[in-house]
């Protein structure tokens, strides 16, 4: 059983102008936040299945009224991509029920409860994958796995959703795979059909092309009045990751209403923002190629990361706006005593504000092995997502 962290805590220095005289310097209040950290078995149970879809990684939730606030009513979108379809336990790959993986997958969840009659898992046609890709970057065989999304109302309403375009290599490594794009989906308001999407490929050099590239999309923040946000200030903040290695948290921000339009990006740099994403600087390093930041309250705001992509800690650093700058890493629960196997890991964590109760943060993060066949003969319905929770103290 995972063993609980109490009383983190998490000091970080925002700066406090002075004001009563000319000469009188900036000084530095120290803010403290408390918490305990405790798993979330119903969360968890609700993607632990053994017929149909059964796994899945890259787990993404995107409220569809567009607010992280939990609207009433709600309907929320999680995106996944590689999937397992069929029988848990049934390895033959072929036949009747028989086992698929496909890219991608997508679940609706009405409400914000986890409830399984309000869960509904959906594939392709004929255990497809949803998403497929259709711009002129792709070649055949390629697939989308999928970042983070938001529904912009300022655009009326459109479903935005990222996807990384793949390449099988097929070159016998451990990762037999590049990303050689991301793109752009976007819905019209209200869409349950995510089969047809207008793509647009985002006008950036790939990490495949160029190892220091920084691929967007890895999460997204709605800073936006109607989304709910505490201090809005009316963007959207694009977030990605920079290197194969240490992988460097960037970050970009658009109007609401301009996602699409990558001419209005800029690019958070040591000292503002600029139009050149050359001359972007780093927020963190060593974050995961999926990620979150969300607004906590008391004008903070939460940076969620797997520590590497693939190590076992699960690790929180708080900052003073959705771009910082972020305090000291925090490691809120380590993932050890589940990796049972030797080539079992525990990857992409991120938080689901939508889905999480006042003064609480939801986490997700996904188990995955190295000898993924085997794992599941040994133990068929590993691969689903797993939650823990944040419970924040009372100020």
């Amino acid at each position: 059983m995972m063993k609980q962290i109490t009383f983190c805590r998490v000091l970080i220095a925002l700066a406090v102008a002075g004001v009563a005289t000319s000469c009188q310097q900036k000084k530095e209040e120290q803010k403290e936040t408390t918490y305990t950290v405790h798993a979330a078995p119903e969360w968890t149970t609700l993607f632990t299945r053994s017929q149909g879809w059964f796994g899945a990684d890259g787990i993404y939730s995107i409220p569809l009224k567009g607010s992280d606030a939990g609207a009433s009513g709600d309907t929320v979108l999680f995106v996944f991509s590689d999937t397992m379809f069929g029988q848990a336990g049934d390895t033959s790959q072929s036949g009747a029920p028989g086992l698929a993986m496909i890219n991608n997958s997508v679940m609706l969840l009405t409400g914000n409860e986890p409830q399984e009659g309000n869960a509904k898992f959906i594939v392709g046609k004929n255990t497809t994958s949803v998403f497929l890709p259709s711009t002129p970057k792709a070649q055949p065989g390629d697939y989308y796995w999928l970042g983070d999304g938001v529904v912009d109302h300022a655009a009326g309403d459109s479903l935005y959703i990222f996807g990384y375009l793949i390449h099988n290599t097929n070159d016998g490594s451990k990762f037999p795979f590049r990303h050689v794009g991301t793109t752009l989906l976007i819905y019209p308001p209200h869409t349950t059909d995510f089969s047809k999407s207008k793509q647009v490929d985002l006008p950036l050099v790939s990490p495949s092309d160029d190892p220091a590239a920084t691929a967007f999309g890895a999460g997204v923040y709605a800073n936006t009045q109607a989304s709910g946000a505490p201090d809005p200030d009316g963007y959207l903040y694009i977030y990605g990751v920079r290197g194969t290695n240490n992988k460097e948290l960037m970050a970009a921000r658009t109007r609401a209403g301009t996602l699409a339009k990558f001419s209005a990006w800029e690019f958070k740099t040591s000292s503002g923002w600029s139009k050149d994403l050359q001359s972007a600087t780093a927020l963190a390093d060593s974050v995961s190629n999926e990620m979150s930041v969300s607004a906590i309250g008391n004008g903070q705001y939460a940076l969620i990361y797997q520590l590497g992509g693939i190590f076992s800690e699960i690790c929180m650093q708080i900052g003073s706006s959705p771009v910082g700058p972020f305090g000291p890493r925090k490691v809120i629960w380590n993932t050890s005593p589940e990796l049972t196997e030797k080539d079992l890991f525990t990857y992409n964590a991120k938080a689901h504000p939508a889905l999480s109760k006042p003064g609480e943060l939801l986490i997700s993060y996904n188990i995955n092995s190295f000898n993924f066949l085997e794992q599941l003969k040994k133990t068929p319905n590993f691969y689903h997502p797993r939650f823990i929770k944040i419970v924040f103290d009372k100020k």
